[in-house]
C-alpha cells in the first residue's frame, strides 16, 4: 500500500532532521491520507486521498448508505 494520494499524487517527502548541535539524521514526512468512499466516473469506490484534496472538493464523496436496514418512517404527532 503506497503512501500516495490517488488524486493528486502527493507522496512521502524525504529530508534530514537537524538538531541544535547540527546532528543530522534522515527522516520522512508522510502525507495525511484518508480512506473515503468516493464517486469516481459514476462508480462508488474506496480511495486513499490527502486531506487537501478532500478540502478543495477534488473528490466527490459518495452518499452514505445503510445496508440491511430499512428507512424508519417519521412518527406523526
Amino acid at each position: 500500500m503506497a503512501l500516495q494520494c490517488q488524486m493528486c499524487g502527493k507522496g512521502v517527502g524525504r529530508g534530514h532532521k537537524i538538531s541544535h548541535a547540527h546532528n543530522v539524521s534522515r527522516r520522512v514526512w508522510k502525507p495525511n491520507l484518508q480512506r473515503v468512499r468516493a464517486t469516481i466516473q459514476g462508480r462508488t469506490k474506496h480511495v486513499r486521498v490527502c486531506t487537501r484534496c478532500l478540502r478543495s472538493n477534488r473528490v466527490q464523496k459518495a452518499p452514505s448508505v445503510r445496508l440491511g436496514r430499512p428507512a424508519r418512517p417519521k412518527a406523526s404527532a
